[in-house]
């Protein structure tokens, strides 16, 4: 018997209207000049979604309330995962994992978060999400995945050399043989020894940055494969929005062209806590630019390191409205 397909029968994002240019956080970041031109000029940053009058809950939840706004769908989910990369995104007397459900009210589901592979999280809960419905769901059943945080310190707004951290949320709703979006496959791959994250050496930082590109690389190409495609099968890659030099070297590793991934929000939103993903999906989707039929890549690395992907073939996604 054929193992039931993951669909993605929705998917939404969110971000804060309050937008601020990257040379409005050099005080707050303590960024000396050349390392903003660094930003702007060699990574393609210009501007993020930053707003510090927001809560947690006011940056994560909307997406997930535009998705379960119909009754029959509340009803359905099964699951709420929180996929999150800072490890405390809350007092330590809040769990925000039940938070979101019960402020989503879905009472009978079961909730819980996933913190280890930081931005690469997202995919991982669409991963964990479907195998809960393929080991313990009934027929119909859902998940919601769920992700987003605030850069609600300096400490986590800078990834020193490499990224600015934006606001935004996102959510997808996850089932088996829906008529959403299929997964075809995901691969995935953590490098240990990088655990350390933004605590690593300045030897070991400069070790990350010589395996980055390459091994994305190595798990983009391992996703296709398992999806039974080769790279010219999947029409465009939507990625994390890291920076534009480390995409430039990654798609110099693929041997495709820089038309083949999306890369128009790497400028407007930045780097997004686990969400960058989804919040490219869906301004694609709503500008019309996903088609019904073809296959699309998603494609992240979290600090730690861990490198994922997913194919996905286009089907008809919900609900559109994009990232309000």
């Amino acid at each position: 018997m054929t193992a039931p397909v993951t669909t993605l029968e929705a998917v939404e994002s969110f971000t804060p209207e309050r937008t601020v240019p990257i040379s409005g956080l050099a005080d707050r970041l303590g960024l000396r000049r050349t390392k903003l031109r660094l930003f702007e000029r060699v990574h393609g940053l210009k501007e993020i979604r930053f707003d510090p009058e927001l809560d947690l809950f006011d940056v994560v939840l909307p997406a997930a309330r535009r998705i379960t706004a119909d009754p029959p769908v509340r009803e359905r989910i099964r699951y709420v995962v929180y996929a999150h990369t800072t490890q405390a995104v809350a007092p330590a007397h809040i769990d925000p994992a039940q938070e979101i459900k019960a402020r989503l009210g879905l009472a009978d589901a079961e909730a819980f978060a996933l913190s280890q592979q930081n931005c690469a999280g997202g995919m991982a809960a669409v991963d964990t999400a479907a195998e809960l419905l393929r080991s313990e769901g009934w027929p119909g059943e859902h998940a919601l995945v769920i992700t987003g945080e605030q850069a609600f310190s300096p400490k986590i707004q800078l990834i020193p050399d490499v990224a600015i951290m934006g606001d935004a949320g996102a959510a997808c709703l996850v089932t088996l043989d829906g008529g959403g979006d299929r997964v075809r496959s995901y691969a995935t791959r953590t490098l240990g020894q990088f655990s350390a994250a933004m605590l690593l050496d300045e030897e070991k930082s400069l070790e990350v940055s010589k395996f980055y590109a390459p091994v994305l690389a190595e798990v983009v190409r391992e996703a296709v494969a398992r999806a039974g495609m080769t790279l010219p099968d999947i029409d465009l890659i939507i990625p994390h929005n890291v920076n534009l030099q480390s995409w430039r070297q990654t798609i110099g590793e693929l041997g495709i062209d820089r038309s083949q991934v999306f890369l128009d929000n790497v400028e407007r939103y930045s780097h997004c806590f686990a969400s960058d993903v989804f919040l490219n999906y869906t301004t694609l989707r709503d500008a019309g630019r996903l088609t019904a039929g073809r296959n699309y890549l998603f494609a992240t690395v979290g600090l730690g390191a861990t490198f994922a992907a997913m194919v996905i073939t286009h089907q008809h996604t919900g609900q559109g409205g994009g990232p309000a």
